[in-house]
């Protein structure tokens, strides 16, 4: 057996593999014999059958069978061997059918090399590192959304400002027939507001959707409508009122604090405060990492410049697709993928420089055991043994799922690491709701 490699050019060669008849014969002689041993052919007896005709009903089927499983082996024996960085796989050149009744065979395959490059994560333009803030507007709305939550309702006779409206909507155009529970401080609009104002229990108020929230999306909480119906309802429904109800907030004692942070463990409103805004900004900050991650992630695909193999890899789309795929299809489905292609060689090329961004069996291991005790503490198991823990994260990580979810779940905490303490970083202090204008809208 030959194999040979002929460079086309940086990001393209050819690989032949030639077989000959001595590679394969005596593994093709030792299945046929083992055939003609076991065959059940009218007219001979078992184990007698005539080797011509063994060879004759099977030896092709053999012939292909093995040729190709030790043509398999080799080529990817050479590509390892030659320490070859290929994109897709091996894909065959050959034009022309096999032709079967000869001895000697000779295939080739084109290969899509990856490319040679460097990549510098200190880009010359810095990129926004945002530290979302939870700003006293926000703790405010907090503080009276939990005196709110932990409060007692008053029934009422008829309806005025800053209730709470239990009813049904009905509008039969849209199959609209949702009971709900809504505040008059959930209405944007006023004429749905005064509509309401004075209402009482048993009454059916028409009320018109355009404008009545100040979210589309909130047709779908109130009214039961689609996505798709949501945006720009304009509809007449008539809202049948079933209760009225006044909300008492809950008075700032220590009874408010022990029941939303434990006995003692917040005493006075200032406090309260001071908790709701860290565990507000402990939230806001997965945000400011996501958002962080995604930026770098743009930044490092445009500035590091390289080729690709486009037309191999168009063809490898192709040839690997589950359903047929014609060129031009093949052709959208690497533009489409073609981003994110360029970012697995970016994030290979890191971590084959950088040992710290190998996730190791024993940090696979801890990171187990902090999950694990994470969620046992939500079931009042705070202090688990060493024992119950090791039992649990072998199991977990005998599944080979959750070891890949585990996996990529550490993959993209150390590539961010690595992008916080060597990327160009400008920090920019903002509140929730101007990140969310920023960042997204």
């Amino acid at each position: 057996m030959n194999i040979t490699k002929k460079k086309i050019d940086d990001l393209n060669a050819v690989v032949t593999v030639e077989i000959s008849k001595e590679d394969y014969a005596d593994k093709v002689d030792g299945i046929l014999k083992n055939y003609r041993k076991n065959a059940n052919i009218p007219g001979f007896r078992k184990g007698h059958v005539p080797m011509g005709l063994v060879k004759k009903q099977y030896g092709t089927a053999v012939l292909v069978e093995e040729v190709n499983k030790l043509l398999q082996e080799k080529l990817h024996n050479f590509l390892t061997e030659e320490k070859l960085d290929v994109l897709g796989n091996p894909l065959p050149k050959n034009d022309k059918e096999v032709d079967w009744s000869t001895e000697n065979f000779s295939f080739e395959f084109d290969l899509g090399l990856a490319p040679e490059f460097e990549v510098e994560v200190k880009t010359k333009k810095p990129i926004t590192r945002y530290k979302i803030v939870a700003d006293d507007k926000m703790i405010d709305n907090q503080v009276k959304s939990i005196r709110k939550q932990y409060g007692k309702l008053i029934n009422k006779k008829e309806v005025e400002k800053g209730d709470e409206v239990t009813g049904t909507f009905k509008n039969e155009e849209k199959g609209v027939d949702k009971k709900t529970t809504i505040s008059l401080e959930d209405l944007k609009g006023k004429k749905q507001k005064d509509a309401l104002l004075g209402a009482k229990p048993g009454d059916t108020v028409t009320l018109k959707t355009k404008g009545m929230f100040k979210d589309d999306h909130d047709n779908q909480r109130y009214l039961g409508v689609s996505h798709d119906d949501a945006h720009g309802l304009d509809i007449e429904v008539d809202f049948t009122i079933e209760e009225v109800n006044q909300r008492e907030l809950a008075e700032m004692n220590q009874e408010l604090f022990d029941k939303l942070f434990g006995e003692g463990n917040v005493t006075s409103e200032k406090e309260l405060r001071e908790k709701i805004k860290e565990d507000a900004e402990g939230q806001f900050m997965q945000q400011s990492d996501q958002k962080l991650l995604n930026d770098v992630v743009d930044t490092l695909i445009d500035s590091t410049k390289f080729d690709l193999p486009d037309e191999f890899l168009v063809r490898w789309i192709q040839s690997s697709s589950d359903e047929p795929m014609t060129e031009e299809e093949a052709k959208k489905e690497y533009e489409r993928s073609e981003k994110g292609l360029r970012y697995q060689l970016i994030e290979g090329k890191l971590r084959s420089e950088n040992e710290n961004l190998q996730v190791t069996f024993d940090e696979l291991k801890g990171h187990a055991k902090n999950m694990i005790k994470a969620q046992m503490a939500q079931f009042g198991n705070a202090n688990p043994s060493d024992e119950e823990l090791d039992g649990i994260s072998a199991r977990i990580l005998s599944n080979e799922e959750e070891v890949k979810r585990m996996s990529e779940q550490l993959n993209t905490q150390k590539m961010l690491d690595h992008f916080k303490e060597n990327a160009n970083l400008k920090e920019k202090e903002i509140t929730y709701e101007a990140f969310i204008k920023e960042a997204y809208q």
